[in-house]
């Protein structure tokens, strides 16, 4: 397989200024809608790109929760990877694609948890086998096998049964924009590119080159 020859038209659709929503986060709640009425799979899926101390990037997809006074909620481990590299350096990109409708969103911003009383709500709303691996799994430590996860487990359910509380190491996030990007795929990669930025008043608006 040569990955050089991996090409898409793009041929869809277009994004003009007339069209577009002037409040960035009502234009991204549509664009979300589509997509789920399209029946993608996991259209809240977002890469979540975050940085160390030292600045060393990492990313990984995460499922947005919420789209909630002017911020995007997602849910982890707050000792995890990227809870420690959210710690030292408070801020994140997230990248949506939803490929079958030719766009992208790129959204960058600071991060800040969401409150305790947030996260007891949201962790109380998940399935038990979801509760219980919070407080059975370590995030990102190392682990010898396969089977020291599953003891966690048992032991964790012998403890808690079907009440776990919400471990003090796992909660929310809020990334609240400064400037969100969105991206649509058109002919011969002339793509439309608008770019918000956040403003005291409100958003402001202006095209990208593709």
């Amino acid at each position: 397989m040569n990955v050089a020859d991996l090409r898409q038209e793009y041929m869809r659709a277009g994004l003009s200024e007339t069209q577009a929503d002037r409040d960035a986060m009502r234009q991204f709640e549509a664009w979300l809608q589509e997509a789920v009425s399209a029946g993608l799979p996991l259209a809240n899926a977002m890469t979540l790109a975050t940085a160390s101390a030292q600045g060393v990037p990492s990313a990984r997809v995460v499922l947005l929760k919420g789209v909630e006074r002017g911020a995007f909620v997602f849910y982890t481990n707050y000792f995890s990877r990227k809870g420690q590299e959210l710690a030292a350096r408070p801020a994140a990109c997230a990248v949506f694609l939803w490929s079958d409708l030719e766009r992208q969103v790129r959204i960058e911003g600071t991060v800040e948890k969401v409150t305790p009383q947030e996260s007891d709500a949201y962790y109380g709303s998940r399935p038990l086998g979801a509760r219980l691996s919070a407080w059975a799994s370590a995030q990102s430590e190392k682990v010898a096998d396969r089977q020291v996860l599953e003891k966690a487990m048992a032991e964790v359910k012998k403890k808690y049964a079907e009440q776990p509380p919400r471990p003090p190491h796992w909660g929310g996030y809020r990334l609240i924009p400064a400037q969100i990007e969105f991206w649509q795929g058109r002919a011969d990669r002339l793509h439309d590119r608008l770019l918000y930025r956040r403003q005291s008043s409100g958003w402001s608006i202006e095209r990208l080159a593709p």
